[in-house]
């Protein structure tokens, strides 16, 4: 990965790290967007992978849209149709490929997260902050609104009446009230920080990597199917984890009273 992600891989963990400190690790006008594409694509065909973890190099988790380059959009200087297609072919895909990843992600948000920053955190499964983290819906401050999807991603992890007060007012929450309203499961001091993630991606890791896999894929299609679909589904998915090795060594090692010791992909 060139630029602003850097990709490590430890056994079946991947941590992408934000790594332009510079600009706050601001997610437009680079390559954040193509590089984090490529990165969860990579993951999603590496069946040794079984969680990421997504974090901000630097004193900030991520500053969201480069402000700077917003200025290019001053004056009627862009066609809003041409702007229209920046979102959609832009920042929009990220959202859809981190949301879409097929392991489990967790933000290990390590500062600020601002905007399309607090978004992406939102884009991932699980939350965790460092005491310095804060957390802003922020796009009214600057006469914008959420063009990444966080309209869609917020409400669903604070509830409606709190996710329209973030976004409302753009005000930041602390850790401390992002820990007291659901927008993470907790919080640590910041030297801990991604030891505690480490700790968090290997307890999920420990688990077959499919099973995770389709855990995943019915968290995410039981947020807006039917119930009768979502049943049919896992019936679908349970049917192929029966055949599994993994499926096979979990209940032969329970019965044996020893640890399991599954498949690597």
């Amino acid at each position: 990965m060139a630029d602003f992600l850097q990709y490590d891989k430890a056994g079946p963990v991947v941590t992408l790290t934000m790594n332009r400190p510079d600009v706050r690790n601001a997610l437009t006008g680079n390559t954040a967007v193509e590089e984090f594409v490529a990165a969860f694509a990579r993951v999603s065909r590496d069946d040794s992978v079984r969680a990421v973890i997504v974090t901000g190099a630097g004193p900030a988790f991520s500053s969201g849209g480069n402000l700077k380059d917003m200025r290019r959009y001053f004056g009627g200087k862009v066609d809003p149709v041409k702007t229209r297609n920046e979102y959609r072919h832009g920042i929009q895909r990220l959202t859809l490929a981190a949301y879409e990843v097929e392991v489990p992600t967790i933000a290990a948000v390590n500062g600020p997260a601002i905007g399309a920053g607090c978004d992406l955190a939102c884009m991932c499964d699980l939350r965790i902050a460092s005491e310095r983290a804060t957390f802003a819906e922020s796009f009214v401050k600057v006469g914008l609104i959420a063009g990444d999807g966080g309209a869609w991603l917020l409400p669903r992890i604070v509830g409606m009446s709190r996710a329209a007060e973030m976004a409302f007012t753009g005000d930041a929450l602390g850790a401390a009230e992002a820990l007291a309203c659901g927008l993470v499961s907790r919080v640590v001091p910041e030297p801990e920080l991604m030891a505690e993630a480490q700790r968090l991606a290997a307890r999920i890791a420990c688990n077959p990597g499919q099973a995770l896999r389709m855990t995943k894929r019915l968290l995410r299609e039981a947020q807006h199917a039917r119930l009768e679909s979502v049943l049919e589904m896992a019936a679908s998915f349970q049917a192929l984890a029966h055949t599994t090795r993994d499926h096979e060594e979990a209940v032969t090692a329970f019965l044996e009273k020893r640890p399991p010791r599954f498949d690597p992909s």
